[in-house]
């Protein structure tokens, strides 16, 4: 396992990322994370979807519980080609019941709390914490990152306006 060190902070500490971090162009890595009824999801159970991937450090605090909320409520504008997955490290059964209580319906949260296979492959696994930093991914339907961004604060919000832009660009 690759160690990089990364210009993001939690209230302006420094904090190391470990993980290979692929590029926008790139191919997407595959992962191996668990959906709330304990099954196993990859990459492939979503080919041929345009996908946005946002990760979170966990969804019982705000900025997470906040963007996660906006992700779901903007998921209704957006075609049925395009899936919005939110991983975190939280417990799935956590995740259910946030889902229940937020009303979030329209999109699909997952938990890299076994292996943190996905939080390695993409390069978001927070050494100090063995959280997942917040960042925001667009797949296209071929399996290409199409856009990247690691959010440098963890108590910012990522750019929801470009994430969705690529995300339907990527789907026309």
């Amino acid at each position: 396992m690759s160690e990089i060190i990364k210009n993001i902070t939690f209230h302006g500490a420094p904090l190391t990322l470990e993980g290979s971090q692929p590029d926008a162009g790139s191919k997407a890595p595959d992962f191996k994370i668990c959906a709330n009824d304990l099954s196993e999801k990859k990459l492939a159970d979503y080919q041929g979807k345009v996908l946005i991937i946002s990760t979170v450090p966990s969804l019982d605090t705000g900025v997470c519980d906040m963007a996660t909320r906006r992700f779901n409520s903007e998921a209704a504008a957006l075609s049925d080609d395009i899936r919005i997955l939110v991983i975190s490290a939280d417990l799935p059964f956590a995740q259910a019941r946030w889902c229940g209580a937020a009303g979030a319906e329209r999109l699909e949260t997952l938990s890299d709390y076994k292996d943190v296979s996905f939080a390695q492959a993409y390069g978001v696994l927070i050494s100090e914490l063995r959280l997942l930093a917040r960042s925001v991914w667009v797949i296209n339907r071929e399996g290409s990152i199409v856009y990247k961004e690691i959010v440098s604060e963890l108590t910012n919000e990522p750019n929801y306006e470009k994430a969705l832009q690529a995300a339907k660009d990527s789907a026309c």
